[in-house]
């Protein structure tokens, strides 16, 4: 085989995050009587995105999104909720959905047992990444999952590379293959780290032209072909 380890991003490359944040998303509000319509749910989504890329720059932490969010979105709403709790039952519902995308059990699957090692890559958050691990059956097939919150540093930061080679030290540029959707975390987190990548890229958006990239699949079960 060509590429021995495999480094996996969870969200949007095996996971469908979108469908099992609208449950959660929508568990929270039944939970705190706040309306769940296609505007509140836009007004979320767009709060989220804006903190998230904020965090993706190095400009906040993890804890401070996750509770800001909701600090933004009840106050446009001039809703008198309390935003920890909302936050709180937001993420213990995400813990316990899990969404594989197509194909991403049996490709997954195929390459254990084909004898590939496997590890989890993310910038989620730790407990519910922890949880939705699991109670899936991705836990039988990876040997760890290296979460930001947990390394002390976040992809695309070099420093959260060198945590994962330090409890990995066979991973080398030769042996192994970062996979993974986003061009900001995973793609240019892959080329801080000298290690080769593929994009998992199914919408088909232009390829930029300050990352390399070696490989680009628009299916995973393409992956099988290149590892």
């Amino acid at each position: 085989m060509k590429y021995p380890y495999l480094l996996f991003d969870a969200d949007d490359t095996l996971f469908d995050f979108p469908k099992a944040s609208a449950r959660a998303f929508s568990t929270m509000c039944q939970t705190h009587r706040i309306p769940n319509t296609p505007e509140t749910r836009q007004l979320y989504h767009a709060i989220n995105l804006e903190l998230w890329a904020a965090f993706d720059r190095g400009e906040v932490d993890k804890a401070y999104v996750t509770l800001e969010r909701y600090v933004r979105f009840l106050s446009a709403l001039h809703l008198d909720r309390d935003p920890f709790q909302c936050n709180r039952d937001y993420l213990t519902s995400l813990g316990s959905t899990v969404y594989p995308l197509p194909y991403a059990e049996e490709v997954c699957q195929t390459l254990h047992a084909r004898g590939h090692r496997m590890y989890l890559i993310t910038n989620a958050v730790a407990s519910v990444q922890r949880s939705r691990l699991a109670g899936s059956v991705f836990a039988e097939l990876f040997l760890d999952a290296f979460i930001s919150e947990e390394a002390g540093a976040a992809k695309p930061d070099p420093a959260y590379y060198r945590y994962v080679r330090a409890r990995v030290p066979a991973i080398t540029a030769e042996n192994t293959l970062v996979i993974g959707d986003s061009l900001s975390t995973d793609i240019r987190g892959a080329n801080n780290a000298h290690l080769p990548c593929c994009w998992f890229n199914p919408d088909k958006n232009p390829r930029p032209a300050d990352l390399e990239i070696n490989y680009e699949i628009t299916d995973l079960r393409q992956l099988l072909q290149i590892v």
